[in-house]
């Protein structure tokens, strides 16, 4: 088959869930084509039945901003007529469902394709619910040829924002495991001492996210145990963590990764992953660090709480109860049973509900009902 896949091709969960899915769906032996505004942030190397398709922006004084989706738009249509695409697949239905559905417009109708569209969390809660994209964004979806979302949560959510009159599928998120293993590295690098506990949190440092709350909880986790916390990622937050962090007096207990292209090398060095988002429409980073046989605190709300399970691979507080979330991680850090029988359950979870091959096969199956009409 071949598969057209739009996706944000930056750190982000969704293009990390769309680019693994395409490989994965590139080792079956289907063609994909990526079709993004940039190069993907995990597709670096070439792989045999992919093929990477870049938008040409341009810049032009009436334009207040470039108008990129519809160039977007264009290139899918063009990829499209030029190779055959039977099921586009789109990763967020504001702009790339739209995108596609303008794209499949412009060809005759013996070239048009299928459009699927995963819904991934923001274009619901944030852009999806705005006035100004609430009547689009129904629209792509309910034209779309099917739709799913990467939780429960998630899908109760769209039905509630949208009153669809479509059913939506939940198909989880997976974990990559030729990427990720439980096997500690032999040094810990150079993230911290010998006598000093790694905490992690990673994210694209968006409001959502919560950083300040990772600081104010690793403040109160430094008064009792000796650790550092290692802040991977960027976004417009990280001057707000560098300057709570500053005010706390730990700025020098606190490492800055920026955006780390192999999470894979690092995240076994945790003990800890420190997550307290708004809201996770799934959490791919817990379920990356569950599959690491590290074990997780994070916030309840949304579909992390289908993903971490609570006194068994980690904690969930509430939202923004920073205290709560520090005194979870300091009862983690001080025992190490507690710690070690967390990590393997996290994997053993890992394995059992998100594995790769098994969710793949939903997406292939879909696609199949898709396809055959």
């Amino acid at each position: 088959m071949k598969i057209g896949i739009t996706c944000h091709p930056s750190a982000g969960g969704s293009g990390i869930l769309a680019t693994e899915l395409g490989i994965a769906l590139a080792q079956r032996g289907h063609q994909i084509h990526f079709t993004t505004f940039d190069p993907l942030f995990r597709l670096r190397n070439f792989r045999e039945n992919i093929v990477s398709h870049t938008v040409e922006q341009i810049t032009y004084p009436v334009f207040k901003s470039p108008p990129h989706t519809l160039a977007l738009a264009s290139k899918m249509a063009e990829v499209a007529e030029e190779v055959g695409i039977d099921i586009w697949h789109t990763h967020y239905a504001i702009p790339y469902a739209a995108c596609a559905l303008m794209a499949r417009q412009m060809l005759p109708q013996e070239q048009q394709f299928k459009i699927i569209t995963t819904l991934h969390g923001t274009d619901i809660t944030l852009v999806g619910s705005d006035p100004s994209y609430h009547r689009l964004t129904r629209y792509v979806i309910e034209q779309s040829d099917a739709v799913t979302a990467v939780s429960d949560w998630l899908n109760k959510e769209t039905q509630k924002t949208f009153q669809l009159t479509r059913p939506v599928r939940t198909i989880y998120n997976f974990w990559n495991e030729d990427r990720f293993n439980s096997s500690a590295p032999e040094q810990r690098c150079c993230l911290a001492a010998d006598d000093e506990k790694i905490i992690m949190h990673i994210s694209n440092f968006r409001p959502v996210k919560r950083v300040t709350d990772a600081v104010r909880a690793f403040k109160r986790i430094t008064d009792r145990v000796p650790a550092r916390l290692i802040m991977v990622g960027d976004g417009p937050e990280r001057m707000s963590a560098v300057g709570v962090a500053r005010q706390l007096g730990i700025a020098d207990r606190i490492k800055f990764l920026g955006t780390y292209e192999n999470i894979e090398g690092i995240l076994p060095f945790a003990d800890l992953i420190l997550q307290p988002s708004e809201h996770e429409s799934f959490g791919l980073v817990p379920l990356e660090a569950m599959a690491c046989e590290v074990p997780v605190v994070a916030t309840a709300s949304g579909g992390i709480c289908e993903v971490v399970e609570h006194g068994v691979t980690g904690y969930l507080c509430e939202v923004g109860d920073t205290e709560a979330m520090a005194r979870c991680a300091i009862e983690i850090l001080t025992d190490r049973e507690k710690a070690i029988s967390m990590g393997r359950s996290g994997r053993e979870r890992a394995w059992r509900h998100f594995e790769r091959d098994m969710i793949v096969n939903q997406y292939e199956a879909l696609y199949n009902e898709v396809f055959n009409g």
